[in-house]
């Protein structure tokens, strides 16, 4: 069906943190991914805008050894740029989370109708715990919580987190 299977897919990586407990519930593995076309006007992460930087490539197999490597982390943080403009890869990610029993989350300017109307839509939200959506709006601006603006949605996929 064309979905990855993970270890050679390219990814392009902006930064990593393990044990983040700051972007989602639990200590977390988060990774930002490189690349963002959707354009929102005061987007906190410009820098992750760039496609493809040659410099940040690395492979899902080389993430998921450093994924094995960590200790105290309970779960997968994907956010950006746009995870879901590197769709194979993202996929990928995830599924290495829950072969871990990691709890998933991804932060997406695409609203979940826009995900599932992806080819690889589907197959993401089916590995998410939790999926915060939505375009990031600079004049709806939030201060705490895992929404950077009131416009977007936390998605509650599975009942793994009670609130996250």
């Amino acid at each position: 069906m064309g979905e990855p299977d993970g270890g050679a897919l390219t990814v392009f990586v902006h930064g990593r943190e393990t044990g983040s407990v700051a972007n989602g519930p639990g200590r977390r593995f988060v990774l930002w991914l490189q690349g963002c076309t959707l354009g929102c006007a005061g987007c906190f992460n410009p820098a992750t805008h760039a496609p493809a930087l040659a410099a940040s490539a690395t492979t899902v197999a080389a993430i998921e050894a450093d994924m094995v490597a960590a200790t105290g982390v309970a779960g997968l943080t994907l956010s950006g740029g746009e995870p879901m403009q590197q769709p194979a890869a993202s996929l990928a990610l995830l599924r290495a989370a829950r072969r871990r029993g990691w709890s998933t989350l991804m932060f997406s300017g695409y609203t979940r109708a826009e995900i599932e109307a992806q080819p690889l839509g589907p197959a993401v939200l089916a590995e998410l715990d939790v999926l915060v959506d939505g375009r990031y709006q600079a004049s709806a601006r939030l201060g705490a919580g895992l929404r950077g603006s009131r416009n977007q949605v936390v998605h509650r996929l599975t009942e793994r987190h009670g609130e996250a």
